[in-house]
């Protein structure tokens, strides 16, 4: 199952270490929902989940679970071999 990201919620911070809350929309059924960054990273780690974020014209670029040294583990968009910023320019709730 894939979703689309839609939405996210910031805490303490304008990065995506920040980023705390997710909303989504799952395309083939038209089901939507919300979870916690925590949430999301275990459903791509652990249960083969794909997420990603679409801009105006449909092109999407892929979530990807970043590990850092310290820390917990936060979501952040990669496109062709580079990490990108789409998370942080979608709407805030």
């Amino acid at each position: 199952m894939a979703i689309q990201i839609t939405a996210v919620r910031l805490s303490d911070g304008t990065t995506h270490e920040h980023i705390t809350h997710l909303w989504w929309t799952e395309q083939e059924s038209g089901k939507i929902g919300d979870n916690t960054r925590a949430q999301i990273v275990d459903w791509i780690e652990n249960q083969a989940g794909n997420a990603y974020p679409s801009d105006g014209a449909g092109h999407r670029t892929d979530v990807a679970v970043v590990t850092p040294t310290r820390g917990e583990k936060y979501l952040r968009t990669h496109a062709d071999g580079v990490w990108t910023n789409n998370l942080l320019a979608l709407p805030r709730r």
